[in-house]
């Protein structure tokens, strides 16, 4: 259930660190993305709420590393974190999307942080 124009991964791969998700997308792209930036727009209702006014800001995850990435089907993961949030499950284009917007998402993030006077 994916649009054939959407690139698919071919690889996923956590760093040593457990800090950063390394993803290699078929269309020859590669992205970086960091656990706190994964952490923080995590698709889940906890995160996303259920309409966007439910939308949660997500303070104080700077830290937060992979703990294990679990395959959902052939067309996401579940990504567990080492603050034991693991509800979200990152489909192939949720992921596409975080990695070829990640100034839109992590800028509104930052913006987001500094309305609400939280920290990272």
């Amino acid at each position: 259930m994916t649009d054939k124009s959407t690139p698919w991964p071919t690889e996923l791969r956590v760093s040593k660190d457990r800090k950063t998700l390394s993803v290699a997308f078929d269309d020859g792209e590669r992205h970086e993305l960091s656990a706190e930036y994964l952490r923080v727009c995590s698709p889940s209702a906890e995160v996303q709420g259920h309409d966007p006014s439910q939308k949660k800001t997500v303070p104080g995850k700077k830290n937060v590393g992979i703990m294990k990435i679990d395959p959902v089907g052939n067309y996401a993961v579940r990504i567990h974190f080492d603050d034991m949030h693991h509800s979200g499950i990152f489909s192939w284009t949720y992921l596409n999307e975080l990695a070829t917007e990640r100034s839109k998402h992590w800028g509104g993030y930052l913006q987001e942080l500094g309305d609400k006077g939280l920290n990272r």
